[in-house]
């Protein structure tokens, strides 16, 4: 059986959004996409990831105003990445070591190919498992 990669399950339609986009457009963004992230990137530097978690507990849970508040202020900027080639346990090891939901997908020249969730990687290690259920089932909004 051959190990599954990053690269089988990263999802490579990276939405990016620049850091003076308020809260409002950028969910309004996650929501017609149907994604729960977005990389921030200001030219061809990325600047960090915003989640749809970022914008209820930094902002929204602060009383910030989603239409004057920008995703520059509330991103996060220590990104964590694997590599295309890593194996999707290793992914998962990381994302567990490093507390985070997501992993930003890197090819050998920093360049940004893809993202994996914590719910991609269910998908394919535990299909059966709860969260793989819950990450595979579509959604009822």
């Amino acid at each position: 059986m051959t190990m599954q990669t990053v690269r089988d399950v990263m999802t490579t339609n990276v939405v990016y959004l620049p850091s003076e986009t308020t809260l409002a457009e950028a969910a309004r963004t996650m929501r017609e996409q149907d994604i729960g992230d977005v990389v921030v990137a200001d030219g061809p530097e990325l600047s960090g990831l915003v989640t749809d978690r970022d914008i209820v507990v930094r902002a929204v849970a602060e009383r910030c105003d989603p239409a004057a508040t920008t995703i520059g202020e509330i991103l996060t900027k220590e990104l964590v990445t694997v590599r295309p080639e890593d194996s999707i346990h290793s992914a998962a090891l990381l994302m567990r070591d490093q507390a985070v939901r997501r992993v930003l997908v890197c090819d050998d020249n920093n360049g940004l190919v893809g993202i994996v969730s914590i719910g991609d990687l269910a998908e394919e290690i535990d299909p059966d498992s709860v969260l793989g259920g819950i990450s595979k089932a579509e959604p009822n909004n």
